[in-house]
């Protein structure tokens, strides 16, 4: 049964783009397209988005629409970017007072609106092009307003009255809470429920509003989904979580190999694969070249790429990583930007071991290929981690990560058993300092007992993680959700 699917979201590779969100969304978009589904995604055209050597199209009936949010009145206009390589349909959302910034995220104070706009933007392109979707699947705090809005506004709608909502989690730290007096700004009826909390703590949070009200709650791991129930990981959501545990499914995400496979990678110096591994000698050893390394045949390459982060782990794992350098015979390649103290740490470890640590304070997509390729192992110790992409991309390049038992890090590396041979990566917990060190230890007295390495290498390659294997579980997922009745905006519709 092919499906009607529409897809909004803040990121997208490839067009607007800062983490896994934007690789979900695009990947999973593409392989639901692939099968035949009509799928569209809506993205807002941001002022950073470089639309000179992209087709696009203004759709018609779809020019200068209005909408009134927070006394002010957005004008929207939709263009359309025809798929490419079979995937999905993308209307760029065009109001340049909402997105015509250099950011995709921005501290200007109306993030509430930018991201309201999304969510209604969405819902009356549906109504101008006479698209019904069956399932409006919404990503993160930025859609999390769609479910809720399309119970009460366009409620009245015959043609969205049988849609359903998803709502993914791809991290549940990051909620767009606001303000309680922002509530007016958003155009819903004071019954609605928008305001949660009381009294102080009282204020308007976007994914919490979607939690509530969608159909169908996602994250992006098994584990995750179980995590985020407890006080723990629950990020102050738990409750409501729990709540609604009979509607919420953990789906580990997919790695796009089209994309992520080292046998024709064009981003590395050479190709290889688990049946002819030579070009990953040629990678480590261009490396090490461009980093300006001291070469050491002896020692391991340690890859990180990661955000610097409190989440990620790195503070603690800076602390470790200097005490295993201090022996000489390990080489660390380090790729990210974020908290300005982690990054003055790492830049501590250059000054401290110049020939053996590398660290580049940037984004740099190529660089995060050659290091996946080039490195002899991956360190990922995230005291949190929904889902975790690198990890995955390590086991297809032939580079075992190190990682905390957590999240969808748990749900995606085996830990090494050297007496049977089985396992695909080093697993510690719990967080700490001296689980940093104990995967660190093991991993460098496993590397040096070749037969041991090439079996943990070649376990983690033989390994799928492909988004063609998630994209039937989320189908699943829809088939399931569109085979009860009514969704909540149909409910209301048959009441009034």
């Amino acid at each position: 049964m092919s499906l009607t699917i529409a897809h909004i979201a803040s990121e997208f590779a490839g067009l607007a783009h800062t983490g896994g969100l934007g690789d979900a969304v695009a990947a999973l978009s593409k392989e639901l397209a692939r099968r035949g589904d009509d799928v569209r995604v809506f993205l807002p055209l941001y002022g950073s988005l470089d639309t000179r050597a992209r087709d696009l199209r203004p759709e018609r009936g779809l020019q200068e629409v209005v909408v009134p949010l927070g006394g002010t009145e957005y004008s929207f206009s939709v263009c359309s970017l025809a798929p490419t390589d079979g995937g999905a349909l993308v209307y760029l959302i065009d109001c340049p007072a909402a997105y015509g910034r250099t950011a995709i995220y921005d501290s200007a104070g109306d993030e509430h609106l930018r991201f309201a706009l999304l969510a209604r933007a969405a819902l009356e392109s549906c109504q101008r092009l006479g698209w019904a979707p069956r399932v409006f699947h919404c990503h993160d705090w930025h859609a999390g307003l769609l479910p809720l809005y399309l119970e009460t506004l366009y409620a009245w709608d015959a043609l969205l009255a049988g849609s359903r909502t998803v709502l993914t989690i791809h991290n549940l730290s990051y909620q767009g809470a606001f303000p309680a007096l922002l509530a007016e700004d958003l155009g819903l009826p004071r019954e609605s429920g928008l305001v949660h909390g009381a009294g102080d703590d009282a204020q308007v949070n976007f994914l919490a509003t979607g939690i509530r009200h969608a159909d169908m709650i996602t994250t992006v791991s098994p584990t995750y989904a179980r995590e985020i129930l407890t006080p723990e990981c629950g990020m102050g959501l738990e409750a409501l979580l729990t709540e609604r545990e009979d509607r919420l499914e953990g789906i580990l995400n997919g790695v796009d190999y089209e994309t992520w496979d080292p046998e024709h990678d064009s981003l590395i110096p050479a190709t290889y694969s688990a049946t002819d591994m030579r070009g990953k000698s040629v990678c480590r050893r261009a490396l090490i070249d461009e980093l300006g390394l001291e070469p050491n045949p002896d020692g391991p390459v340690v890859g990180i790429v990661s955000r610097l982060a409190w989440q990620k782990g790195m503070d603690v794992a800076a602390a470790v990583l200097s005490a295993v350098l201090d022996r000489g015979d390990m080489r660390l390649a380090v790729l990210g930007t974020g908290d300005e103290e982690l990054e003055a740490v790492f830049e501590g470890l250059v000054r401290s071991f110049p020939s053996q640590v590398a660290f580049c304070a940037t984004f740099d997509e190529g660089l995060a290929h050659r290091i996946e390729a080039g490195s002899d192992m991956f360190l990922m110790p995230s005291r949190f981690e929904p889902c975790g992409l690198n990890q995955m991309y390590s086991l297809r390049y032939g580079t075992p990560p190190m990682v905390h038992r957590v999240g969808g890090l748990a749900d995606t590396v085996e830990p090494f058993e050297p007496d049977t041979g089985e396992g695909t990566g080093f697993v510690f917990e719990p967080f700490g300092a001296e689980g940093v060190r104990s995967v660190l230890e093991a991993a460098l007295a496993t590397y040096r007992e070749p037969d041991q390495w090439k079996r943990l290498v070649a376990n983690g390659m033989a390994r799928d993680f492909s988004w063609a294997r998630q994209a039937e579980t989320y189908l699943g997922m829809y088939e399931r959700l569109l085979g009860e009745a009514p969704p909540a905006a149909a409910r209301r519709m048959g009441s009034e």
